[in-house]
């Protein structure tokens, strides 16, 4: 069972890399991250809501991999990458990127501090997604266009 969660763990914290090394345009890349994010965040959720048992190093990878994928996702925004591509990013971001690399930051800082202090049980997992939550929907109203 532990070698079965080593290896769950591991494969949550690849999703985001290897998106990222295999792509190249800004907005790959950045749609890479967000992937790591959704799926890491998909497996706190599971937990939360115990559609899976708690699992610490479920937890930890899965932080980790949002925390890494934060910190590089607000460098993925260089000018000239507004447009072309699918993207869901709001030309809001460019009009305000020291908002928008805030936000960011703000989500690593809570992220660091959740992993710094690991949630030890389902329901701790529910409260930092509460936390983490409340970052990326302040984000997402703001930066990322709806569909």
């Amino acid at each position: 069972m532990k070698l079965r969660t080593v290896f769950i763990a591991i494969a949550i914290a690849g999703c985001g890399m290897s998106a990222v090394m295999a792509a190249g345009e800004p907005q790959e890349v950045r749609q890479g991250l967000m992937k790591g994010v959704g799926q890491s965040v998909g497996a706190l959720v599971a937990i939360a809501k115990g559609e899976k048992p708690y699992d610490g190093a479920v937890v930890t990878a899965s932080l980790e991999t949002i925390s890494k994928n934060v910190k590089a996702f607000p460098d993925q925004f260089p000018a000239g990458s507004e447009t072309g591509m699918e993207t869901e990013a709001s030309p809001k971001i460019w009009e305000n990127m020291a908002d928008f690399k805030a936000k960011a930051a703000k989500l690593g800082s809570d992220i660091d501090a959740t992993l710094a202090q690991l949630p030890a049980d389902q329901a701790a997992v529910g409260a930092a997604l509460g936390v983490i939550g409340k970052n990326c929907g302040d984000c997402h109203q703001t930066y990322r266009l709806k569909k």
